[in-house]
Order: C-alpha cells, then structure tokens, then sequence
C-alpha cells in the first residue's frame, strides 16, 4: 500500500453542556467541537478520513491559573501544526506516517516547551483521520485492520518487549459487540431529584440527577470523582454509597478518579485509610474496580511515588491517566507499582493499542497481578468522536467504559441538522430519536450496543456532512 496525505481542513462547533460538568479544577459549561477532515491518497485514489474531539480546558495541562477560554488557542495550534506537518508525507503504512508525524510533532513540542500530552492531541487527529481514510479505502473495519495488521503497527517500535509480535497476538479475535457504560458522577452532579433547584430543573427529556440516570440507562457501572477534601469527600462518598446500594443493581461495580488531586501517595494513603476503614463504606469499597490517577502529572511518576507503593502492599489497584503522555510512560508506571493505565483516542490509537498489548503479555506473565486497562472519557459526543473511540474500546477488548457526553449533552440537538439525519440512519443500534426529536444515545440494561459501529471504518461510516460548521482560522505554528 502507498499512502500520500494531500490536504486538510478544520473547522467548529461550540457547544453548551445542559448541566455543568466539574472534574477536577475545572467546571464545563461550554465548549468548543472540532472536526478534522484528512483527504489522503491510498494507492493512487483520493479518500476522505474525519475525526474529531471536545477542546476541554484544563485537562491537557490542568493548569490553575490560566483562565479556560486562554487554553483553546494553545490545542488549535498544536492540532494545526500537526496537520501542516502531515500534508505531504508519504509511506507504505499508516503506522509509517504515524511514526515521521510523532517524532517532527514531538521536536516541535519540546522546542516551544509544550506538554507532551498536549502536543499529541494534534498527532491523535490526524492519526484518527488518515486511520479511517484508510478503512473507507480498503472498505476494512478498525478491528479487521488491527487483526491483519495492514496499519503497519510496529509494536517494538513503541514497547521493545513487544518486538516481533503483532496486535492479533494478544487482542481479542472480535470486537466486543457490546461494552458497559460507566457513567460518571461529576463533582456538581446532583445526585437525586430533590437535589436539584427548581429554576435548575431541565425540560429536555433526559434524566438529570444519579438516581434518574440509573432508573432510565439501568446503570450498574460508575465513576465517582473526588476532590481530594478528606471531609467533604467522606460525606459525598457515604451518601453516594446508600443510594448506589439502594437504587443500583446489587452486582454495581465503580472506579474512583482522583483528578490528580492529591499531592503525594502518603497523604491519599491517609485519605484511603480512612474511608475504608468506615463501618458505613466498607461493604461499599468491596465493589471497587480501581483508582484512577490520584496524584498531580507531576508527582504521580517521580521515584517518591514508587517508593510510597513499595511501602503500601494493601493498596488498591492504581492507574494512570493524565501522566499516560508519552509512550514509555506506562512501562515507568508499571515499574513503579501501577496497575495499568486508560484509553482515550485523545491520547492516541497506536500508544493505546499497544499499552493495550503489553498489559495482556504482562497479564500472561504474572497472572497473580492484576493489569488494567481502562477506557474513559472526557464528556465525548457523537457523531463522529464518541464512535470512533467506542470502535476503538470494542477492538481492545475494554469492557467498562466510562461515558458521560450523553448525560452532560443533550443527545445530538447542537449538531447540524443533516448529522443528525446521517447518525440515526447509520447507527440506529447506537442512537435513537429522542422525547423532542433529536438523536439520544441507547443505553439499555447499562450497556451500549456496537454492532454497526464494529461494521464502519472506524466506527462512524459515512462521510460527515461539515457544510454547517464554521472554518477554523489559520494559526501561527
């Protein structure tokens, strides 16, 4: 195969969420979309590729003192620098022109001084786009190509200890044909209806508060997140234990994320110790899954933090999140004593398909330790991103997946008309016509079914109609 990359083009939506969405420092209630439309030569025949993603503020950098809105210019010009640097390469693989964008985007980002995480939001579109241009070409699922491997991974090129092997040596022989939605209990969320002012009440047709999502969805996965306030998140915690064991099936299951609100593993420790300890949460914490990213990026990989692990055999399972940057950041993790780490798309496919591979090796090697591997999410929405990372989770296996834009969006009623038509006509599985008509996600039995997002190019299946959407202007590299 023979790949040229020819051209692109950007362009947005800004969104409003219908009930605002705090993790961490943050506090969504407004947000850009963008669209990235990659047009790609694949043996000589012009092909469209698309991707897309939220610009959320404060989670590439959480960054305390730079006002929000100042943090959206920063993303558009690394994702444009990205895309300017990919026009004109050529290769005969994905992964080759994967691997020449990585390394001139990441000596890019070292010389401006840019995170890394944030440097390769801009890498992950264009990988997303030229992935399903690919896919639309050769008319080949996401899974379909990762089992043949005809993307041209190279898993010992990002993990030396998978050299030599290919992703059907350890990913499942199918994609999953369902997963289960974790939702996530934000720091505002109201958590019954009583909760919820009468001037704040919605008319939309979706659930608002927990105890209304779980009767609506049927949810029994959960992600609760926490402040790093010893008080104020013990009593959130007992609350949301008596109503989850209440108002949730008896089998719930939940993930507490830390927000890296913590400043070392010694005073998480306390923290931990503390509430499980608790007559009132023990039976509680029985139903935990792990412990996602509890300390700050700057922390959480630091040899202190080994140190603290090594010191702490009862732990419970850790994973990484926001320190997953760079691909030798999990192996550190690991060594560390870290069980693992998540997927979003928005940190890339190929790190993620092989973080993915080496935690199933480790697992055959040491099955007596758990190795994690999650998927979470950052208020993803349809129509194309939400797809695209579920086809993504469905081809590595991740059966628990957080999901959350559904809840703090309402359903698809932002998006242009005519998407909304294209995404209830492709994916009548994934979305349904809404109580005021506009595509809402199917959740039933809390699970998201995928059989038409398994059957797409990476997830999505058509090409998506931008005409409504507003360019995006050209920024300085």
């Amino acid at each position: 195969m023979q790949l040229q990359i020819l051209s692109f083009d950007l362009c947005r939506l800004e969104l409003r969420t219908r009930l605002p969405f705090r993790y961490g420092i943050a506090t969504m209630t407004r947000v850009p979309h963008l669209f990235a439309r990659l047009r790609v030569a694949v043996d000589g025949r012009e092909c469209v590729g698309t991707a897309a993603d939220l610009l959320p503020p404060k989670w590439f950098t959480k960054n305390p003192v730079t006002p929000p809105d100042e943090e959206i210019a920063p993303m558009l010009r690394v994702i444009q620098h990205a895309f300017r640097l990919a026009v004109g390469l050529r290769g005969p693989s994905v992964f080759a022109l994967w691997r020449e964008l990585y390394a001139a985007q990441s000596a890019w980002g070292a010389e401006a001084k840019l995170p890394p995480l944030l440097v390769h939001f801009g890498t992950s579109l264009v990988e997303r786009a030229l992935i399903e241009a690919v896919g639309r070409a050769t008319g080949t699922t996401f899974a379909g190509m990762l089992r043949a491997n005809s993307l041209g991974l190279e898993l010992g090129e990002i993990h030396p200890a998978l050299k030599d092997a290919v992703p059907a040596d350890f990913l499942p022989p199918a994609p999953l044909p369902q997963v289960i939605a974790r939702h996530t209990v934000g720091l505002a969320d109201p958590l019954t209806d009583d909760d919820i002012q009468l001037d704040e009440r919605l008319d939309d047709g979706l659930p608002q508060s927990l105890v209304a999502c779980i009767r609506a969805y049927g949810l029994h996965h959960f992600k609760i997140k926490i402040l790093g306030d010893p008080a104020r998140d013990t009593g959130r915690l007992v609350r949301l234990a008596a109503l989850l064991q209440q108002h949730a099936p008896t089998d719930f299951a939940f993930t507490l994320d830390g927000n890296e609100q913590f400043t070392s593993f010694e005073q998480f420790r306390e923290f931990w110790e503390s509430v499980t300890a608790r007559a009132d949460l023990r039976d509680f914490f029985r139903h935990l899954l792990f412990v996602e990213q509890p300390l700050h990026r700057d922390a959480a990989l630091q040899p202190e933090a080994g140190d603290a692990l090594r010191e702490w055999p009862t732990r419970p399972p850790l994973i990484i999140d926001e320190s997953d940057a760079t691909p030798g950041d999990l192996p550190l993790a690991l060594r560390l004593g870290y069980d693992g780490t998540s997927h979003k798309n928005c940190k890339g496919i190929f790190k993620g398909v092989a973080h993915a591979c080496l935690l199933a090796r480790l697992q055959r090697e040491e099955p007596a330790r758990r190795h994690v591997m999650s998927g979470e999410d950052l208020c993803n929405v349809g129509p194309v991103a939400l797809l695209q990372d579920l086809a993504v989770m469905a081809a590595l296996g991740i059966r628990s997946v957080e999901r959350n834009g559904h809840h703090y969006h309402a359903g698809l009623s932002q998006f242009p008309p005519a998407m909304q038509r294209q995404v209830l006509a492709q994916h009548p599985d994934l979305y349904q016509p809404g109580a005021r008509g506009w595509p809402t996600l199917r959740i039933a039995d809390g699970k998201i079914e995928l059989d038409t997002i398994n059957r797409a190019p990476l997830g999505v299946g058509f090409e998506v109609d931008l005409s409504a959407c507003v360019p995006v202007a050209e920024a300085g590299g």
